[in-house]
């Protein structure tokens, strides 16, 4: 079946997304998805299933890329690129922290320290904590609110 369809699948996955990895990378998680499952795939369905698979899975990652970007955007627009004193960053790293340490609901504030502190990635986080990407990104832009409120009003 891998060898009779992937062809088909990997030119569907890679004109969808425009990448060849993630594209490869769509197509190996069909179907490691199946052998996982082990779902015995009819002949006469198994091309279209395997295709609507492939379509899912690449509407999947570019709403994920979408969500990621916004929260990169929001993110960025957060960086203050002048340099300030020293004393000036510590007041701010202080506040901030601060800040962090008052986020509600708690989860955002795990988020945040995950994220940023720790360096793990959204996808990770999720399965840390049994929600969707598009939940953690949600707490995640919440929580970036919460801050920048935080540190507005300081």
């Amino acid at each position: 079946m891998f060898r009779q369809h992937y062809r088909q699948m990997y030119r569907l996955a890679t004109m969808l997304l425009h990448d060849d990895a993630e594209g490869k990378d769509v197509v190996h998680d069909i179907f490691a998805h199946l052998l996982r499952e082990s779902q015995d795939l009819r002949e006469e369905t198994a091309e279209h299933y395997l295709l609507t698979s492939v379509r899912n899975r690449c509407l999947n990652v570019i709403r994920s890329r979408q969500i990621q970007e916004r929260v990169e955007h929001l993110y960025m627009l957060d960086l203050d690129t002048t340099i300030t004193p020293t004393e000036r960053l510590e007041e701010e790293l202080k506040a901030l922290y601060k800040g962090i340490n008052q986020l509600e609901p708690p989860v955002c504030r795990d988020i945040i320290m995950q994220h940023f502190r720790d360096g793990v990635t959204f996808k990770e986080i999720a399965i840390r904590l049994g929600v969707s990407e598009t939940t953690v990104y949600k707490h995640l832009r919440r929580a970036l609110n919460q801050l920048r409120t935080h540190l507005n009003n300081k």
